[in-house]
Parts: C-alpha cells; sequence; structure tokens
C-alpha cells in the first residue's frame, strides 16, 4: 500500500503513478474475473451433460484449486486498491460458531485512557467482538495407570490390589479412544491406515501399519454383534432399500486383486414420518450371486426398493412376502444419456420430471396423504407414461439405446408404478445410493481389502459409522464409549441398548 511519504511531489511524475497504479488494479480485477469464470465453468460440469461431468472428486479438487487462486487476486486486487486492512471486506453471512466450542478471549484496548482531545478520563460506550476458528493441532498423551498392591504386616500372605482395567487390546498401548479415531480416520474420513502412520510419525509416534490393522481387526470382532444386531432390526422393518458395489479384494494366491461384493441395506422412514430411526447396514460378499440378499435378509417381509439388477427379481418368486419397488432415476438415467438426439428420450424426461415435481409437494406428509396425492395427480402421468413408452416400443428396434431403454421401464413397470398406492414407497432409491457412496470413497483411498475377512470387518465398522453419521451424532464419541463398554463385558443380550439412535432417542 501506498503511504502518504510516498507520492512525488512533481505533477508529471504523480501522474504517472496513478496510470501505473491503475494498470496493475485493473489486471488484478481481469485475473479474479478470469478464475471466476473458470469456477463458473466448473459448476457447469457439475450439472451438466453426463457425457460432460467430470468425476465428482476431480471436480472437487478443481473448485479448490481455482478459489484459492481467485482469493489470492482477490487480496492482491484489494492491496493495490489501497484499501485498509480494516474495511469489511466479506459481507457473506457465515453464520456463528458452535456454541460448545471453547473460548479463548482476547482483549485488544487502547494504550491509553485519557482523552485525545482534553485529556479526561474515558469510560466505555461499547465494544466489537469478532469470533475467530482457531485449531489446537492433534496431540497425544500417554495415560499412565497405577495400581498400589498394599500388603497386612500381620499376615504377611495377603495381598490386595485393584484389578485392571479392561481394555480392547489386552497388554497394547493404545487407549479405546485412539482406537476409535483410527476407526474414523480409516472408514469415515478415508484415511488409509498407511496415512495415518506417517500423521502419527510427524509428531514422533512410530507405529506399523501392521499394528494398526491388528487394532482396526479386533475392534472389529467386538464391534460385529452390532452389525448384526442392525441388520436383524432392519429384518423387522416393512419397507427397504438395497443396493451393492464392488469391493476389490486382494487375491494372493493369483497375486492380483479379485472383486467382492459390499451390499447396504437402508431404511429411511422421515419422507412419510415414520417413527422407526433410519439405520443402515453392510454386508461383504465375494460374489454378486442371486442368493446373497435372500440369505441377507432372512426372515424379512416387506416392500424392498432396489435397482434394475437382475439378482433381486428371483426374490419374489422365492418369497412370496416380498414385493419389489423399482427405481425412477435409474430409468431417467437411460432417457438422459439419450436426451440430445432423441424426441422421444426428451418427453420422457418431461413426464418424469413431473413425478418429481409432485414429490418435492409430498415430501415430509404422511403416508396416507402421499398415497392419496399421487392418486389424484401421478396415476395420469403414470398411465399416459406406459401407453406412450409401449407405441414408441413398437416403432424402435429393440437392439437400439432407445430400444433397450424403453423396455428397461416396461419389463419393470408393475414396481415402478407400486409407489402410486402405497405412500410409504419412494419414487427412487437414492436413499441407500447416498450409503454406497462413502463405500467409493474409501474404496478409491485404500484401493482394495487385504482379504475376505478384511472385506467383511470394512462392512461392520462401515454399518455403525455410517449409522452414527444418519442419527446425527459423534462417531469418534460414540466408538469410545461403546468400546469400553464392551472391553467390560457388555452383555450380549443387551447390545441393542448401545445402538447410535439410542443415543438421541
Amino acid at each position: 500500500m501506498l503511504m502518504e511519504a510516498d507520492l512525488p511531489d512533481d505533477v508529471d511524475a504523480l501522474r504517472a503513478l496513478v496510470l501505473e497504479q491503475a494498470r496493475k488494479l485493473e489486471s488484478a480485477d481481469a485475473e479474479a474475473e478470469r478464475l471466476r469464470a473458470i469456477i463458473e465453468a466448473f459448476r457447469r460440469h457439475r450439472f451438466g451433460r453426463r457425457s460432460e461431468q467430470l468425476d465428482q472428486y476431480q471436480l472437487q479438487l478443481g473448485l479448490e484449486d481455482a478459489k484459492t487462486a481467485l482469493a489470492e487476486a482477490e487480496a492482491a486486487s484489494e492491496a493495490k486498491a489501497g484499501r485498509p486492512r480494516s474495511d469489511p471486506v466479506r459481507k457473506t453471512n457465515r453464520g456463528s460458531l458452535p456454541a460448545h466450542l471453547e473460548r479463548i478471549e482476547q482483549i485488544v484496548d487502547v494504550e491509553s485512557n485519557a482523552c485525545p482531545c482534553c485529556g479526561g478520563a474515558l469510560h466505555q460506550v461499547g465494544e466489537d467482538v469478532a469470533e475467530r476458528l482457531d485449531v489446537v493441532p492433534t496431540t497425544f498423551r500417554v495415560v499412565v495407570t497405577r495400581r498400589p498392591r498394599y500388603g497386612c504386616r500381620s499376615c504377611e500372605s495377603a495381598i490386595v490390589q485393584a484389578p485392571a482395567p479392561a481394555r480392547i487390546i489386552e497388554g497394547g498401548t493404545p487407549t479405546e479412544a485412539l482406537i476409535a479415531q483410527v476407526l474414523v480416520s480409516k472408514y469415515a474420513d478415508h484415511l488409509p491406515l498407511y496415512r495415518q502412520a506417517q500423521i502419527y510419525a510427524r509428531q514422533g509416534i512410530r507405529l506399523d501399519r501392521s499394528t494398526l490393522a491388528d487394532w482396526v481387526g479386533r475392534a472389529a470382532w467386538y464391534l460385529r454383534p452390532l452389525r448384526d444386531h442392525i441388520l436383524d432390526e432392519l429384518r423387522r422393518s416393512e419397507r427397504l432399500f438395497a443396493d451393492e458395489t464392488t469391493a476389490p479384494v486382494l487375491d494372493p494366491g493369483r497375486g492380483r486383486t479379485k472383486t467382492g461384493q459390499l451390499w447396504a441395506y437402508a431404511r429411511d422412514d422421515r419422507p412419510w414420518g415414520g417413527c422407526d430411526p433410519p439405520i443402515v447396514a453392510y454386508v461383504y460378499a465375494p460374489d454378486r450371486k442371486a442368493e446373497r440378499p435372500q440369505f441377507h435378509l432372512g426372515d424379512f417381509a416387506g416392500i424392498l426398493q432396489v435397482d434394475g439388477y437382475g439378482g433381486y427379481a428371483a426374490l419374489p418368486r422365492r418369497r412370496q412376502q416380498i414385493r419389489l419397488a423399482f427405481c425412477w432415476a435409474h430409468v431417467r438415467r437411460k432417457f438422459y444419456e439419450l436426451a440430445d438426439t432423441s424426441p422421444v428420450a426428451t418427453e420422457v424426461l418431461r413426464r418424469i420430471a413431473l413425478l418429481y415435481a409432485i414429490e418435492d409437494d409430498v415430501r415430509g406428509l404422511s403416508a396416507e396423504q402421499r398415497r392419496a396425492a399421487r392418486a389424484g395427480r401421478s396415476r395420469v402421468i403414470i398411465d399416459d407414461l406406459h401407453q406412450y413408452l409401449a407405441a414408441r416400443g413398437r416403432q424402435v428396434s429393440a437392439k437400439s439405446k432407445l430400444g433397450e431403454a424403453i423396455r428397461y421401464a416396461l419389463t419393470r413397470w408393475d414396481g415402478l408404478s407400486r409407489f402410486i398406492d402405497d405412500g410409504r414407497i419412494d419414487l427412487d432409491s437414492n436413499t441407500v445410493e447416498r450409503s454406497i457412496r462413502p463405500l467409493a470413497r474409501n474404496r478409491k483411498n485404500a484401493l482394495f481389502a487385504g482379504s475376505d475377512e478384511g472385506g467383511d470387518n470394512w462392512a461392520v465398522i462401515a454399518t455403525l459409522i455410517e449409522c452414527c453419521k444418519l442419527s446425527t451424532i459423534n462417531p469418534h464419541q460414540w466408538l469410545t464409549e461403546t468400546l469400553t463398554s464392551l472391553a467390560n463385558g457388555y452383555p450380549a443380550n443387551s447390545v441393542g441398548d448401545l445402538m447410535p439412535w439410542t443415543v438421541v432417542a
């Protein structure tokens, strides 16, 4: 920033200086505008055609870098414009900081309480308060447990000592809080164990990846009954979502990975005001055979909302008590890919959009209110769309992309239209697909599980962490308390009392 003492006395020199400053300011503003255009381009990619979309994580990285550069350019522009540091630059309301955080007060006061005009005493008439978010880097500490031994002078054989506190890792160094931190970092924050070991090493804590892996495995053994309890809870539900995703697993015999599967089963009755808490459970399987969901679901009887995977179609044939509801988002996706070249696809998308508009209106209403609204508004759209697809299906080649999209919808029509007569059913299976995303992120960072057992441990711990998220509780705090309870012999027949949703019940 230019100070008054830096200004030349010569008029021509002063004019030249002003012009130079204006040129620099214009250049800085142009750079900031260019960066804003880049950010907007990233956003267009995010919401544009699927063929033009960037990978979600590539997009986020790009946006981060672009916004960083924009902040730098804006800072340079503000400095060249000569704006005082005290000027309010940011006008965005970022909200207040959480009330539970510790407040460290910093008083910035005047040097003298004497009036600069008359020398009289000053009195406080108000104050300005500003809050900034600060951080204390992760700090390790050592918990030292001392257990005094006592002996009797009268009978020398008597030795009295308090029993050692129970631990998840007997004879090991970690507390249950540290084990919980490793689990949350790996399965919630998607930090592989080798990266965690590097983070600990920066603070002088040398831990082998094999040591961390041992902690994870032992914790998973204790936590598995809780995952199984959640599965039992899901089997008693009236309606579930199901989906699956790949889980690469190391196959040492062949020196490469094989493709396992992580199956997700979810319940979320909040859209129609149901009383049951939202939960999800993951189950690992070494393959994608159709009998897997049948085995996982056990005696489940109700509505199962799924995508178009053919393995689910066998469930109603084998077990009459299961009815399938299919996902309109998957139908839409197939026509969306053809929208630029096919008027038929564009028309189908328009009609599906009408269905989603109705769903926006009925979200949060009771199941009966949703059913009544759909019967009056959605049914006519569904009936007309069925006739439209059937007529167009006879006019196009069955082998064309459009023919395949039409056949995909028509062969699943009963399941696609089931939502009209049951207000508990959603229009799509996005609920369970959102529960799949954390698995995909962990897979991207960790690349593969070390074994089938490792895949099962992944499913166990991910289940509990995602249930914590759905119940809006801190997974680290919950895992710490739960592992401590389990280490102290919490009864196996009472694990239902430890469930994440009981914390907020």
